[in-house]
């Protein structure tokens, strides 16, 4: 990840259970509550088609760039903490759910582990993904490209930020 971004990493949020966008900013509230991790920058909330399995609602998504000392594999056990307290059920890949947290990139760098890529491999192919990232970290390079070429290179068809949505940088 680029040094020159004024946080640490990137985090990912996606719900399309209940209300959707309350979800994402408890998960952020939950996220930040010890105090090891702080929000410096969060893109617009974006209302996406579903991936992978269409049959199930639309989605909201968001990003925000975090501040924190926590390592890469922390960040992400954090993670799946705030999404078991929120009560995310894994009873389907890529279906329905309360609240979805990816780390995408960390200060760590690169990581290929089974269980954490680093940054997310699929980051270039979603759109639901590329959108909001685009509002904190246009400049962000991936695979030799910068997430706002990327962006314009994606079928971004569906995907709109909401209107009382706003890019908040700390």
């Amino acid at each position: 990840m680029s040094n020159s971004l004024p946080y640490d990493a990137i985090v990912a949020l996606g719900s399309n259970i209940g209300d959707t966008r309350a979800n994402m900013a408890r998960a952020l509230d939950l996220l930040c509550e010890s105090g090891e991790v702080r929000v410096v920058a969060r893109s617009r909330d974006f209302k996406t088609p579903p991936w992978g399995i269409t049959d199930q609602p639309w989605f909201a998504n968001a990003c925000a760039g975090v501040a924190t000392r926590l390592d890469a594999r922390t960040l992400l056990a954090r993670c799946l903490a705030v999404e078991q307290r929120l009560g995310r059920v894994r009873a389907q890949k890529w279906g329905p759910r309360i609240i979805d947290l990816d780390v995408l990139a960390h200060r760590d760098g690169a990581v290929d582990e089974p269980d954490l890529v680093l940054p997310h491999p699929r980051i270039t192919e979603r759109a639901f993904v590329l959108a909001p990232l685009a509002d904190i970290a246009p400049d962000l390079i991936l695979d030799g490209r910068s997430v706002a070429d990327w962006l314009a290179a994606t079928d971004t068809t569906g995907v709109e930020a909401f209107a009382d949505s706003a890019v908040v940088h700390d």
